[in-house]
């Protein structure tokens, strides 16, 4: 991946297309989170009922702190120790931030900042978040490599970044909901990251 590309990505976000492309786990499909017609036309090519929450992702933690004022310091300071990663945190939302990707709770939103290292550093450029999800049919296989996304997906997306062959295992999902009344957290979804290092990470 390129400085380009990365480029080509942003712009393909801001006139709300879907496109493939790799984070530190596996390959993801994105679009612009407030875009009604990108959400939709993502959850059609992955047959996800609309039900689904997806998560925003950050290319930069700080980005994503700024975003969220509402937070409070305990919760803040938790992503700070978890960020970047391969986790998926949970996080109360009181102000009902990106609304199409929390339903059907619009006070709970899922966060990611993948860590973007060796050739996803370019990704780094990219300024504003997006809603994402697996590239892959709604309960099937993630994807590991560009080619093990299903076709249907690759042709029905605007745009396609092959990063070559990725970790393959899909982030970990944390909840801090309640985290900041007595740091309580729990594993949802166990994935790339072990429990034993998110409870290294938050000290407990």
């Amino acid at each position: 991946m390129t400085g380009e590309d990365a480029d080509t990505f942003a712009r393909c976000m801001r006139v709300h297309g879907v496109a493939v492309f790799p984070a530190d786990t596996v390959y993801g499909l994105a679009c612009e989170p407030d875009a009604d017609e990108a959400v939709a036309r993502l959850y059609r090519l992955k047959g996800r009922r609309p039900d689904k929450p997806s998560a925003v992702m950050f290319f930069d933690r700080d980005l994503a702190l700024a975003a969220l004022p509402e937070l409070g310091p305990h919760t803040r300071g938790a992503l700070e120790r978890l960020l970047p990663g391969a986790v998926t945190v949970l996080v109360p939302n009181p102000a009902e931030r990106f609304p199409l990707a929390c339903v059907p709770d619009p006070t709970t939103l899922g966060v990611r900042v993948p860590r973007l290292d060796g050739a996803l550093a370019p990704l780094a450029a990219v300024r504003w978040p997006v809603l994402q999800s697996s590239a892959n049919h709604a309960g099937g296989a993630d994807a590991r490599r560009i080619e093990e996304v299903p076709e249907d997906i690759r042709r029905g997306v605007d745009l396609v970044l092959d990063a070559g062959e990725l970790p393959g295992t899909a982030s970990t999902v944390v909840d801090l909901r309640d985290y900041e009344r007595g740091n309580s957290w729990a594993i949802v979804r166990d994935g790339a990251v072990p429990a034993s290092a998110v409870a290294a990470r938050l000290g407990t």
